[in-house]
């Protein structure tokens, strides 16, 4: 498993974190996660056979928000 910290701008509420989050749990190889408002980031433990950070911040931003290095 491999551990990745994304941040986010565009979240205001946490229906904005509970959007982040139904997204990324839909992608395979999730096994953990935790989206917070403060600071505005995700955690998220993936299996790196499955998914990449790349294709989850691809659908953080399909979701509206942006993503910031």
């Amino acid at each position: 498993m491999q551990t990745a910290t994304i941040k986010i701008k565009g979240m205001t509420c946490m229906g904005c974190v509970n959007s982040i989050k139904t997204v990324l749990k839909n992608l395979p190889g999730i096994a953990q996660l935790e989206v917070t408002l403060d600071p505005a980031q995700a955690v998220v433990q993936f299996d790196p056979a499955s998914t990449n950070p790349d294709q989850l911040k691809a659908a953080i931003i399909d979701a509206g928000f942006d993503v910031t290095e």
